[in-house]
């Protein structure tokens, strides 16, 4: 599902005369009325961040509206030429460069206290058709002249402080573009206009930047994947843009937090670069609340990685939005009307930046059309409609009570999604649930309505499914061991194997220590040079076990070395009821390699993990545990890498996650 489906057509020192006639041309006067605005500016709030706030920018309105200038000199501290830096516009004939425009724009941001960040340098779309023509050794000496002539202009204004290097260079499937770019040159031009740029400007900050690589799929990877390649090349990028133009009628990318870490853990920074969200028109008070809510997400997905150096939304007011004119059922994507007046979405980026939410005592309403439905054994799946709220709904409890009536419900999950699936019940059990809505100024719903649900019998299906054959090891390590077997069956069907582990060639006890609904398991975190034993056994939907396999004895290699790691959480910012903990730094105290860690804290009471990345998870009552997600858990003598999570707590509760303590194979 793509939230943007076609190219968008967005958009250090000058002579001393040239400046002073600019900053005189862009003098903002005093206004009789003026536009509607927070009493603290956005830019003011997201500098108490570390963050900052931007627009882009549009000569047009820039030069002749006087209600456009005063919004995008008070609200923002970054700016991005919406077209004026393109390479139509600055060099429309071989080696004739034109900076009129981006020149106003520069003026304009430092008359007013704002950085510039320059795009795009190298793109498929708005590049004048002699470019498009020439051939290879041609073409690569025309991108590196344009580079150092547009990255040269400015290169001594300090004004102008990063640039998009390269611009949407991947299909949906994380292939390479078909650009004349890509056809011609190979993807070597992406390594080479990096080069160019830095030649041009040893100090500026260099991007790459696509769309629909918000959250965690196929072209993000892709991209991912150069980052890791350029870096360890030597080339000089320095940070990933995510454009980030969303749909509220495709949904919200939930992974997008854990995205934006992942990126930060190759050592760049993150920026959102051309943030707006549309919906389906016309315009209601629900769409308008969806729409806040989704830049809410933004917000605290940005806020919650200190990597993430800030958002730029692609315009500001509805009145200037390429939106329509793209997608003509489509509209309203930005904070402002077209009328200049703030909208919902404004105060969800004003509120996730810490301006109302203490002012906020309005709950939101109680969810509805709470349903119950895949009832089994073990588990039920809940779904309810959305709630609404006057700045942003952040989330859901789910509470249970017991039996049919009587009782007293308690909180046993949350959710960000309008679904839950408990799982952990008892067979042939009745149990009654109802959701309530919460806000980020910690304000609850009502109650949902309550509906009741009854387990599946746990003696009706009475047959174990029979045993696992032929286990086998496939593959030992120093720290791992992988199995296989052939599948059991069962009168209704196999839900699954437990893996059980017992230490050394003979005695001791055989443990759970993992399971699979496939016939593989890998059996990470051992020590090296020691022999362990493993069964493997059936399970289904009813319970039933089956005999446990053969047994299958293995050795890991030898470590080669000592090893040991250390783990130190840092609290990157809390608020009443919740906080973030990032980095949680994991160091190799050893001296030798280690591909494998875990990492063990406490909760206090009362708090649950709501988000997590870099790492993989597992809680049991207040006890967290975490391991690697594959990438992180090779980690050389001295070295470190990280993880993240954040948590909810009741409100007026200011403790935080504690004893931290590491272990190695």
């Amino acid at each position: 599902m793509t939230h943007r489906s076609v190219p968008v057509v967005r958009s250090r020192r000058l002579a001393p005369v040239a400046v002073a006639a600019l900053l005189a041309a862009f003098a903002v006067p005093v206004l009789a009325a003026e536009p509607a605005h927070a009493a603290t500016p956005l830019r003011t709030l997201a500098a108490a961040k570390n963050k900052f706030i931007g627009f882009a920018a549009a000569t047009g309105p820039l030069a002749n509206e006087s209600a456009y200038r005063t919004i995008a000199q008070t609200e923002f501290s970054q700016v991005t030429p919406e077209n004026a830096m393109k390479w139509d516009a600055t060099e429309p004939n071989s080696n004739q460069f034109n900076y009129s425009g981006a020149d106003q724009i520069v003026a304009f941001a430092a008359a007013n206290n704002q950085v510039v960040h320059g795009h795009t340098l190298v793109w498929h779309s708005q590049t004048p058709s002699w470019v498009q023509s020439l051939g290879a050794s041609a073409m690569r000496t025309a991108m590196n002249n344009h580079i150092a002539n547009v990255v040269g202009h400015f290169a001594s204004n300090p004004v102008v402080q990063s640039w998009d290097v390269v611009n949407e260079v991947f299909d949906e499937n994380g292939g390479y573009r078909s650009s004349f770019w890509y056809n011609t040159l190979g993807a070597s031009f992406i390594a080479d206009a990096f080069r160019a740029a830095r030649a041009a400007d040893a100090d500026a900050k260099l991007c790459i930047n696509d769309y629909n690589v918000e959250g965690v799929n196929a072209k993000s990877t892709a991209m991912y994947n150069l980052v890791s390649t350029l870096k360890g090349q030597g080339v000089p990028i320095d940070c990933v843009g995510l454009q980030t133009h969303l749909s509220t009628q495709y949904g919200f990318p939930g992974d997008m937090q854990q995205n934006i870490a992942r990126f930060a853990a190759l050592g760049v920074t993150v920026r959102i670069t051309e943030l707006d969200i549309r919906i389906p028109m016309p315009r209601t008070s629900a769409k308008d609340a969806t729409q806040a809510q989704y830049y809410t997400n933004v917000v605290n997905a940005c806020l919650a990685v200190s990597a993430c150096t800030g958002i730029t939304i692609w315009g500001f007011s509805d009145k200037y939005s390429w939106v329509p004119d793209t997608f003509p059922s489509e509209g309203a994507a930005l904070i402002y009307d077209e009328n200049y007046q703030v909208k919902p979405s404004y105060t969800a980026v004003y509120n996730a930046l810490g301006g109302g939410p203490d002012n906020d005592t309005t709950a939101p309403s109680a969810p509805a059309n709470l349903a119950a439905s895949g009832t089994t054994s073990t588990s039920t799946a809940l779904s309810w409609s959305a709630s609404t709220d006057n700045v942003g709904v952040t989330g859901y409890d789910i509470l249970r009570a017991p039996g049919t009536s009587g009782g007293t419900f308690a909180v046993v999950g949350s959710s960000t999604t309008t679904s839950f699936t408990n799982t952990g019940l008892t067979a042939s059990t009745s149990y009654r649930y109802q959701v309530r809505a919460k806000d980020a100024a910690g304000n609850t719903s009502a109650v949902s309505n309550t509906v009741t649900v009854t387990t599946s019998g746990g003696t009706g299906d009475t047959t174990a499914p029979s045993a696992p054959a032929n286990l086998a090891a496939t593959g030992t390590t120093s720290s791992s061991a992988a199995l296989s077997w052939s599948a059991s069956t069962d009168n209704v069907g196999v839900t699954g194997y437990d893996i059980l582990r017992a230490p050394g060639t003979s005695g001791g006890t055989f443990a759970v220590v993992g399971s699979s609904t496939t016939t593989s398991y890998t059996d990470s975190g051992l020590s090296a040079a020691t022999s362990f034993r493993y069964q493997v056994r059936a399970k289904d939907a009813a319970g039933n076990l089956s005999a446990v396999s053969g047994t299958v004895t293995v050795t890991t290699q030898p470590g080669g070395g000592t090893g040991g790691c250390s783990a130190t959480g840092t609290v990157q910012t809390s608020w009443g009821n919740g906080y973030v903990v990032d980095p949680v730094t994991v160091k190799n105290t050893g001296t030798a390699t280690i591909t494998g860690w875990t990492v063990t804290f406490t909760l206090p009471a009362g708090h649950t993990i709501t988000g997590s990345w870099n790492g993989a998870v597992t809680v049991s009552g207040q006890n967290v545990t975490v391991k690697p997600v594959g990438w992180n858990a090779t980690v050389a003598p001295g070295a470190s890498v990280s993880f993240g999570f954040q948590v909810s707590r009741p409100s007026g509760n200011t403790a935080t996650a504690g004893g931290f303590a590491c272990t190695t194979p």
